[in-house]
């Protein structure tokens, strides 16, 4: 008789988030053990009890999802979790605080169902947040030439070393672009922009996009996302709604409308953990389910 399909949520907030639960129920999870206000300290002995009620082949009916509003604590409970297995006595895992992890990758699907990312010139703004520097990281890893853009240039720059840390022969540019010059420098034959700052905050202003399509040799930008819906939106003259919309020659995506694309994306990862009892799906594996869809 086959086993039930039981996920563990560790989620680093008090209250272990009901979105993922109701995720995790329409992806087919049969039981959500949640679990909240984890620390690393308290991982080992909840992984052991996952790992030990089963034999080995049955633990692909057990998983682990770690999520919370922290991303940085959930990457330590992620790691932990990770050291708590040895031989055949593991689980399936995925990692998604805030749903970071989803919404880089399907904002990366968005852009490659237009263009091409290997070589291509790459613009994320607000690229220091947990959704910035994760977009960043996929289109590097898909080959484009990341322009990684914050109002402070240092924190651009710790965004550009981390990646470069992380993927072989990544091309990846700094830039600062509190004032407009440097906007407009980070902008310059640009192909892809993915505006991925905090809610309400205005990264790409209406007079800035018009004139950068407006330019009378003709411009290179074919491809805006936008992952903010609470007004102002991230990039003015874009709706939250956009899938696919043109505006000026160029493909634009809302918030809304990239969305659609992340629920799916969450609901496949959830689906994929119980496949099998040795997956360990961060940023990059969850792009692939995506880019498989």
């Amino acid at each position: 008789m086959s086993k039930r399909k039981i996920l563990i949520q560790l989620d680093g907030d008090d209250l272990p988030s009901v979105f993922d639960r109701v995720v995790a129920v329409d992806a087919g999870a049969e039981e959500i053990f949640s679990y909240g206000g984890i620390t690393p300290e308290q991982v080992r002995d909840l992984v052991y009890g996952a790992m030990f009620t089963r034999g080995p082949k049955d633990l692909k009916s057990t998983a682990v999802f770690v999520g919370g509003s922290d991303v940085g604590a959930g990457e330590k409970i992620f790691a932990e979790v990770q050291k708590a297995f040895f031989g055949p006595l593991r689980v399936s895992l995925l990692l998604d605080c805030s749903g970071a992890n989803t919404t880089a990758a399907a904002a990366v699907v968005a852009a490659s169902r237009h263009v091409s990312l290997e070589g291509r010139k790459a613009l994320v703004l607000g690229s220091t947040g947990s959704v910035g520097r994760r977009v960043a990281r996929l289109l590097a890893r898909k080959g484009a030439e990341v322009r990684v853009a914050s109002r402070d240039v240092a924190r651009a720059t710790e965004v550009a070393e981390e990646i470069r840390g992380s993927v072989d022969g990544v091309r990846i540019q700094p830039f600062a672009t509190g004032e407009v010059d440097g906007l407009r420098a980070a902008l310059d034959g640009v192909e892809v922009v993915v505006a991925a700052g905090g809610p309400g905050v205005e990264l790409l202003s209406l007079e800035e996009r018009e004139r950068l399509v407006a330019q009378p040799m003709g411009h290179s930008l074919q491809v805006l996302i936008d992952l903010n819906a609470v007004p102002p939106v991230g990039i003015a003259g874009i709706e939250p709604t956009d899938a696919a919309v043109e505006r000026d020659g160029v493909t634009t995506y809302g918030a809304i409308g990239v969305g659609g694309t992340k629920m799916k994306i969450h609901k496949a990862a959830v689906a994929r953990l119980f496949e099998a009892n040795d997956l360990v799906l961060d940023a990059e594996e969850v792009l692939d389910i995506g880019l498989a869809l």
